[in-house]
């Protein structure tokens, strides 16, 4: 049986502790956000796992935090965010090399690639700084609703990119705070407060703010403790008879690579404004092949029990029976619960699964057999999974900051 190799300083970029700090407060201040009133760590909370909490999150229209979050009557979101918001464990890891659910941007040996254009992939230092440029212009998650700010009319209008597009704006809201400019001066002299210097702040604080290598497993993998036995007869099953690691393998559990499995969907779904289905056909979006019909990136596993709901649309708010219904997808989704974690809202959040042909085309995808567990196997996979949280890395390094230079209030 085949174990991956413990995880090194190696396996990771290098940061600078002024860049950190200065993507700290960037990550936390509601700034970047058009009506001001939204932060990354909004939807990427320390409290949740780094997650939201929620199966489908609210970005702008919501107001609270986590599960609590709901609806502003005064200002109605158009729609729940179409999938579940992913964890941010270890994608400072040099092997992180395609990000999103669907694999929509990726670091290739020519460069990045993302369905923005080569435009708008200038400048950016990693892949994960790319990332940024996504929730920022998303009406649903960050930008606002069309004509409620300078920003959201930008991105309606398309002028994203050059003097008065969505990042100049945003970036002039940065540089006109004095205390960003001296820490930008302090942490990369002689650069332009640009979008894209934005984001490499932000990008190197995530990397150096949620690694996680510190979990007992690690210990384990080094040499340095011991497991219960239970966990032990988990990993016996993870990366022996149960095939778990044929696809969460590696030091982060995941292949990076994208896989039908048939989790159940629900929401909005994936699609264009002009279209009025609410399916997400998932990698096939990015690569226009039938075969990767609902398939989607195997997640890392890292911490997972913390980062609830479970699969790409948040299906499952309790991880035994995803590790059931995962293991056994085509009876699982044809005995699917409905255990989703849902803000009320008059939306039909069931239009995939009410629909008999959805239902059959989702499972008729399935990649693989079914596998039934039984409740041991389940507890012991349990007992392992349980050994990949990290304690020292769920509140994160630095914690959340008393106060943002926009003196705007932070989610906490």
């Amino acid at each position: 049986m085949e174990f991956p190799a413990p995880v090194t300083d190696a396996d990771y970029r290098a940061t600078d502790p002024d860049v950190v700090a200065l993507g700290r407060l960037l990550f936390w201040d509601p700034i970047l956000s058009g009506n001001r009133n939204i932060s990354c760590g909004t939807c990427h909370h320390p409290d949740f796992g780094t997650g939201d909490g929620l199966s489908l999150g609210l970005g702008e229209g919501g107001t609270g935090l986590g599960p609590d979050r709901v609806a502003d009557p005064n200002n109605l979101p158009e729609q729940r965010i179409p999938r579940n918001a992913p964890g941010l464990w270890n994608l400072g890891a040099r092997e992180f090399t395609v990000l999103f659910h669907d694999g929509r941007i990726e670091q290739t040996e020519d460069g990045l690639r993302t369905p923005m254009g080569p435009e708008m992939e200038q400048g950016f230092a990693t892949l994960l700084s790319a990332q940024t440029m996504f929730p920022v212009l998303s009406a649903d998650e960050m930008a606002g609703h069309y004509s409620e700010n300078e920003i959201s009319r930008a991105v309606r209008q398309g002028i994203i990119t050059g003097e008065g597009g969505a990042w100049d704006l945003l970036s002039a809201r940065v540089r006109a705070i004095p205390a960003y400019a001296e820490m930008f001066d302090t942490a990369m002299p002689g650069r332009d407060i640009t979008f894209t210097a934005i984001s490499d702040a932000i990008a190197q604080f995530v990397e150096h703010e949620w690694r996680s290598d510190t979990a007992p497993f690690d210990a384990w993998l080094r040499g340095e403790g011991s497991l219960h036995p239970n966990a032990l007869a988990g990993i016996e099953l993870f990366y022996g008879s149960a095939g778990c690691a044929d696809c969460h393998s590696g030091p982060f559990q995941t292949d990076h690579g994208f896989h039908a499995v048939g989790a159940p969907q629900l929401g909005p779904g994936k699609a264009a404004r002009f279209e009025s289905h609410a399916r997400d056909d998932g990698r096939m979006r990015v690569t226009g092949r039938d075969s990767d019909r609902f398939a989607f990136r195997t997640p890392s596993l890292r911490n997972v029990t913390e980062t609830g709901p479970w699969g790409h649309a948040g299906s499952h708010s309790n991880l035994r029976r995803f590790l059931a219904d995962h293991a056994a997808p085509r009876s699982g989704l044809a005995t699917y619960l409905r255990d989703a974690t849902l803000s009320p809202m008059d939306t039909d959040d069931w239009r995939i699964l009410n629909d008999p042909t959805e239902v059959t085309a989702l499972s008729a995808s399935i990649q693989g057999p079914d596998r039934v567990l039984a409740e041991g196997e389940i507890s012991a996979l349990m007992a392992f999974l349980e050994t990949l949280r990290d304690a020292n890395a769920l509140t994160g390094r630095a914690g959340i900051p008393g106060a943002v230079p926009s003196s705007l209030p932070i989610d906490r």
